[in-house]
């Protein structure tokens, strides 16, 4: 086994964070998500006449349904272009003719742009969060960090496939068009493959199977992480009938989500080697 120097991984990783800093990348996408959630906190009920501040679980259940398009489509465009790009660019036979290995490389280029996607993230819903402290409690600001961090673990998961992309596709173009099509199909097609083969079969397919097979979607993870340990919020989503409470344990969601991180960047660093 190769050994690695944490050092040339900071390096790297270090670099590729003032990048997206330079380029305002982080700062831009900081604003949208804290518009977005002010917007979401005090205009989500507009539609039955009222606006204000509703509570906590409500704001969450929204920013959840927003959160699952914006930032796995983030992740994956941040993510898909790392190693290919270099490559296309010649860079890539010039970075590795110093003393680093590839995978040294690859580990660097996604601590890095795990770093600026996890600060964005907390920038921008943690403005938007100090912004609400003064109208919840403590319980709430709880809900809420967990809500961040959970964005953030979604984030680093599809950052992590959008890795594997790049290493795996023989050009940006490849690479560019599986990453749109991983964004579209955990974020629009696999939970209407799920409810299609559920409804056509009366309940038969898939229905002890069901919960499972959510396991098998990063983003349903987190819609259920953020979803399930708020009462009113469950039930509204039918969550209590269809996903048992065995399941729902936040350390065993949290240790599959990190799964998810860690599968695609072990395919990726076998393929990179």
């Amino acid at each position: 086994m190769i050994g690695i120097e944490l050092s040339q991984v900071r390096v790297i990783a270090a670099k590729e964070f003032r990048d997206r800093i330079r380029n305002r990348w982080v700062v831009a996408i900081a604003i949208v998500f804290a518009v977005f959630a002010l917007l979401i906190a005090y205009f989500g009920s507009a539609q039955q006449g009222t606006v204000g501040f509703k509570g906590i679980e409500l704001t969450i259940a929204s920013l959840v349904s927003l959160v699952i398009y914006l930032v796995p489509l983030i992740a994956l465009i941040l993510g898909y272009d790392a190693i290919v790009g270099e490559r296309e660019r010649g860079s890539l036979d010039l970075l590795l003719s110093m003393p680093i290995t590839r995978l040294e490389l690859l580990l660097g280029k996604f601590f890095g742009l795990s770093a600026a996607l996890a600060f964005s993230t907390l920038a921008g819903f943690g403005l938007a969060g100090v912004l609400l402290a003064p109208q919840i409690d403590l319980n709430s600001l709880y809900h809420y960090a967990g809500f961040v961090f959970s964005a953030i673990l979604m984030g680093m998961a599809f950052l992590s496939m959008g890795v594997m992309v790049s290493v795996l596709a023989a050009d940006r173009t490849r690479a560019s068009g599986a990453a749109i099509a991983l964004w579209f199909f955990y974020v629009l097609v696999y939970d209407l493959l799920l409810l299609g083969a559920l409804v056509f079969s009366g309940g038969q397919i898939g229905g002890d199977f069901f919960p499972y097979l959510l396991l098998l979607n990063p983003a349903d993870i987190f819609r259920i992480l953020n979803i399930f340990s708020m009462s009113e919020v469950k039930n509204l989503y039918g969550l209590a009938t269809v996903f048992p409470e065995a399941l729902s344990d936040p350390k065993l969601l949290g240790a599959i989500m990190f799964l998810w991180i860690i599968a695609p960047l072990g395919v990726a660093a076998w393929r990179i080697e």
